[in-house]
């Protein structure tokens, strides 16, 4: 389309805008007319750049679907934001650190218990926005508000593990570590707090001054060196010039100490918060799953908050170290104290109506960066249109566009992203506006092999062969199957030279926990775990394959 030619016909439009404006500004509104208020129906200029058929099928539909007086202003506003948004959600991104934080953060009932330190240890399943909201966090600092990002990303485990204080028997003989890790991190970010005295911030410069590019496994491998020398200021008179100088062969309870002794002689008032992400780093480590040193380093972890909590309860100050964690793999850490740390657990979880709530706000922003915030139906009627979407045998099923990705997903948010990033791409390439529910319903081929990608990425830790696993549903070719056809095709899989080294029993289990399969009840239902964490798998029902992992096992 020739740019002149689409700027022309994109001025008119705003002309004929500008015009309404003035000529009806002062007229009565009829009762059925949107509030003047109302974010919907304000009038905005019309992009001069972009997909011209959309842009026109955009105006003559909202024409077409509008009462006379309002044609002009609905049509500018639909296509103003319909396209920004579709566009917007195209690039929307799954990784959090990739995302624009500041503009899509959606604020979660529980945040003002993490910061306040209610909470130490947040739980949730992948992909539930866990990287987020410690981002979130950690981007949350201010003048009396200090923040340190531990992330464990591409970390080498194994200098870790070689840190062991072994006056602690297993699995605590890494507590020591993880409180000396704390300490350290609190004291570099005391260097950056001007209301501490400038001797002992000076001093603690020396000491942790590191570079600000270096990277984590740097900085801890320097802080646990044999060469790195403590030198601090003692739990003396405020003001002292007296240091105290501990080499690093120093045992790790002296070098704690000495740390809990600065800390509580100089800290103040203000607000430190230590972020503990990407703990899964070393999750899948081996043939058989994580190594035994993987789960007592993070059992030694929550105890050393439990610790550090500990302490800070009794002398007021502020330092809030929260650890962020997979719900699978929390549920596998065995220790006698793990009830105690139900107090201080916050379970990232989501409903459908949780999920409205924050969708409303993404699109909301995706159309308008500095707009209101739209209810639910009126940020899902921006992007899709209203009728249902037809599914099932000969298409005798149909389901509302919103109900239908709710369905195919596992009521997390980055499923519902992906989702949306499929149809809004589709819409954009072929000029439709808003999302129809063909384009729904095509969208979910590419959604359900994105589903399964996430399963084994998921599941690896826990069955490295989780790939051989998943061709054995998919071989059944059927969306319900029961045990003994399981069987069947378990039992054909290891003939067939695949090395599944659990029973089948344990195999289904684990599926039901990951929720690649559910329950098919008698009453003919289906139960999935994501709905119901406390549910447990029972192998006298049948079973029946995730919606969502359908179309990429090829079964109808």
């Amino acid at each position: 389309m020739d740019q002149g030619l689409w700027g022309r016909i994109t001025g008119a439009l705003n002309d004929v805008s500008m015009a309404y404006n003035h000529t009806k500004l002062g007229s009565p509104r009829r009762a059925d007319a949107p509030s003047a208020v109302s974010p919907l129906y304000s009038c905005r200029p019309i992009p001069s750049s972009g997909c011209f058929l959309l842009g026109l099928k955009t105006f003559f539909r909202a024409r077409q679907n509008c009462p006379p007086h309002q044609k002009c202003i609905f049509a500018c506003h639909t296509l103003s934001m319909s396209l920004k948004a579709q566009q917007e959600i195209a690039n929307w991104k799954l990784e959090a650190r990739l995302e624009d934080n500041a503009r899509y953060f959606y604020r979660i009932s529980a945040l003002p218990r993490l910061h306040s330190g209610e909470h130490s240890y947040v739980i949730g399943r992948k992909g539930s926005g866990k990287t987020a909201l410690s981002e979130y966090l950690y981007q949350s600092r201010g003048p009396t508000k200090f923040t340190a990002k531990l992330t464990f990303k591409n970390f080498p485990f194994n200098d870790l593990y070689a840190l062991t204080n072994n006056s602690y028997r297993q699995p605590n003989q890494y507590i020591t570590l993880w409180k000396y890790l704390i300490y350290s991190s609190v004291a570099k970010l005391m260097i950056l707090n001007e209301a501490i005295d400038s001797q002992i911030r000076e001093q603690l410069r020396q000491v942790y001054a590191d570079d600000p590019k270096l990277s984590l496994p740097r900085t801890i491998a320097r802080w646990t060196s044999n060469d790195f020398d403590l030198k601090v200021m003692g739990s003396g008179i405020k003001r002292t010039v007296q240091s105290t100088h501990l080499p690093n062969s120093t045992p790790w309870v002296e070098r704690v100490e000495l740390l809990e002794s600065i800390i509580e002689n100089h800290l103040d008032e203000s607000e430190y918060v230590l972020v503990f992400d990407e703990l899964d780093e070393d999750y899948g480590a081996g043939e058989d799953g994580p190594r035994t040193e993987y789960w007592q380093l993070l059992t030694s972890l929550f105890k050393a908050v439990q610790d550090v909590r500990a302490n800070i309860q009794k002398s007021q100050f502020r330092i809030r170290p929260i650890v962020f964690l997979r719900d699978d793999i929390y549920a596998q850490i065995r220790d006698a104290d793990k009830n105690k740390w139900e107090d201080v657990i916050f379970r990232l979880e989501w409903t459908p109506a949780v999920i409205q709530d924050l969708l409303a706000f993404r699109i909301s922003r995706a159309a308008n960066l500095n707009g209101p915030i739209l209810t639910f139906e009126q940020a899902w009627g921006l992007i899709y249109q209203e009728t249902s979407v037809k599914f099932g045998t000969s298409k005798g099923k149909s389901l509302s566009s919103f109900d239908y990705i709710t369905r195919a997903g596992c009521w997390r948010p980055r499923d519902y992203i992906r989702y949306m990033k499929a149809t809004a791409q589709r819409a954009v390439d072929g000029a439709i506006s808003p999302v129809s529910s063909e384009i729904v319903f095509l969208s979910l081929k590419e959604f359900s092999n994105y589903l399964r990608g996430e399963m084994e990425d998921e599941i690896g830790g826990t069955f490295p062969d989780i790939k051989a696993i998943l061709d054995l549903i998919a071989h059944i070719r059927k969306p319900i199957f029961t045990l003994g056809e399981f069987d069947i095709a378990y039992q054909q899989s290891v003939r067939n030279g695949h090395n599944i080294k659990r029973n089948s029993e344990d195999v289904l289990r684990t599926l039901f926990r990951f929720s690649v399969i559910g329950n098919w009840t008698r009453q003919q239902k289906m139960v999935f775990h994501y709905t119901n964490r406390e549910a447990r798998l029972n192998l006298s029902e049948g079973f029946v394959v995730h919606p969502g992992l359908l179309r990429a096992f090829q079964i109808s």
